[in-house]
Formats: C-alpha cells, structure tokens, sequence
C-alpha cells in the first residue's frame, strides 16, 4: 500500500504543509508507507503509481489554490479506477469562508477515485501573515489519518 499526499501550503507558516506532515506521520505510525510532496513538485503521469492520494491546500478566495486546482486537472481521466482518495483544507472557521477540501473531493470524484474519507476541514486563526493553527486542529487530522490508515488496512 503507497499513499501519495498531495498539498499546497501557501502562508508564510505553512500551515497545510504542517497538517500533511501530520497526517503523513499518522500514516507511518499505522503501518502505511507514503510520500508527501507539493503539488507542484508530483509529475501527474505518476499518480496511477499510487495506490491512495490524499489532497489538500488552504481555502483561498473561497475554493481551491491555483496550484491545486492545476494539479488536479493534470490528471489524467480514467486512470484512478480502483484507487482512493481523500481531501483536506485548511481555513478559517466561518460560514462564509468557502471550502477547498469540498472541491477537491468533487474533483477527485470525476477522475474516477472511491472517496474514503469526508473531507478534512482543519481551522486557523489569526490575522493575516499572523495565522495559527487552532488549539485541537492537528489532533483532528492525526485522527482522520488514523481513520484512513484502517481503511486502507483492510
């Protein structure tokens, strides 16, 4: 079993890198083997390589980064038959906000990957280039990796 995350991490905290690093952790403490990277740094022809992808990015202007949203069209339709995928976000707790993890999961719908997990929402605080995140917010996406590792596990 080889999970590739997949994120974007665009504040000078790198907040979304720091909850792909934990999930990723979560991952290894599990058993599961993985490997984490940027999406501008993944070539898109070797995604089918991986048996599980999870995204992520912040929510930026209400949806998904360009980064993101250019990584995912990169990939190939109908190759992900048979393979997982979940999506994470980072963003600030308001109704208003908007969710990128919501449309990366669409996204990863139309490729054609089983979703194994709801989306994972972790939220920050803060004012800009001052965001943290919130109290809890790592332990919620540790377990959410948990989660997905028995998934993947079975």
């Amino acid at each position: 079993m080889k999970v590739l995350i997949a994120y974007d991490s665009v504040s000078a905290a790198q907040l979304t890198a720091k909850v792909a690093e934990q999930i990723g952790t979560a991952l290894k403490e599990n058993g599961i083997d993985f490997d984490s990277s940027h999406v501008k740094d993944v070539d898109a022809s070797k995604v089918k390589d991986y048996d599980s992808v999870l995204v992520g990015g912040p929510t930026m202007a209400f949806r998904a980064t360009k980064d993101v949203t250019q990584f995912l069209d990169k990939l190939p339709k109908g190759e992900f038959s048979g393979k997982s995928a979940a999506a994470f976000d980072t963003q600030a707790q308001s109704r208003l906000s908007g969710s990128a993890a919501k449309a990366i999961d669409g996204k990863l719908k139309k490729l054609g990957f089983n979703i194994i997990a709801a989306p994972l929402i972790v939220y920050v605080e803060g004012k800009m280039n001052q965001m943290n995140l919130k109290t809890g917010e790592l332990d919620k996406a540790k377990t959410w990796a948990q989660e997905i590792a028995k998934t993947l596990s079975k």
